[in-house]
């Protein structure tokens, strides 16, 4: 089952609250609250703000950067989660891409620690799929996975991303959550309302429907970060899961 939702950073500008009742209003069920706004690191009466809108949490998205962020924050992050009775602690894989990186002990040290501990909290961490970090490319992050037992992958689309190298990711990773939004070549700078993309989308979510287990898709990146545009991507995602 694919559980419609998004990310909450997508709009910074706006409060838990009114995050809640966009959400509610487009007929999405889930949330992942990103740490950096609406609920920091250690701060419960957010988190149960988050929780008095109804939606699942789908994810405490976390800005920890295993291998370079102090350990220390990693207590806080795991404790906020727990509030939010998370199911994923949404983590970075590091500050350097895979080819930029020939030392991956520091973040699969630090990763083995945050799965740790995270699992006596009763939580799981999970990979951001991203540039910049030990997950920048499919081969890269199996490869993680494997020296990690416990972690589990994110998922996202590059930009202007061709449909077979996306099912082919999706298919190998199996990602508990995917990010979804639809750009150009540019990149971040070059969006597109998410029904552009139905070429991509549409097989996407047919591999994440595949095996019928529950996976999260969360749209985020919204064309001038207009709740408007926003109404148009969600009614484009559901009909999509839903038709």
């Amino acid at each position: 089952m694919l559980i419609p939702g998004l990310v909450s950073v997508t709009f910074r500008q706006l409060t838990v609250e009114e995050i809640g009742e966009l959400a509610t209003e487009c007929g999405l069920q889930a949330v992942e609250w990103g740490g950096d706004v609406h609920v920091p690191p250690g701060d419960f009466a957010a988190a149960r703000r988050a929780l008095d809108t109804g939606l699942k949490v789908a994810a405490y998205g976390s800005y920890y950067r295993a291998g370079v962020s102090d350990r220390a924050e990693l207590a806080p992050v795991l404790e906020t989660a727990a509030e939010l009775d998370a199911p994923f602690v949404r983590v970075w894989a590091g500050t350097a891409g895979s080819e930029e990186t020939p030392d991956r002990g520091p973040v699969i040290d630090a990763l083995h620690h945050a799965v740790e501990h995270a699992e006596a909290m009763g939580t799981k961490i999970a990979l951001e799929y991203h540039r910049n970090t030990l997950t920048d490319t499919l081969d890269s992050t199996v490869r993680l996975l494997d020296e990690v037992d416990g972690v589990v992958s994110y998922w996202q689309p590059r930009g202007g991303q061709d449909v077979f190298s996306a099912v082919h990711e999706v298919r190998t990773l199996e990602p508990v959550t995917a990010h979804a939004f639809s750009w150009g070549p540019g990149g971040f700078t070059e969006r597109f309302p998410l029904a552009e993309r139905r070429d991509l989308w549409k097989p996407v979510l047919t591999e994440l429907a595949r095996d019928g287990v529950d996976r999260n898709v969360l749209l985020e990146f919204v064309l001038d970060d207009s709740p408007e545009r926003f109404r148009e991507d969600a009614k484009a995602l559901l009909s999509w899961i839903r038709p």
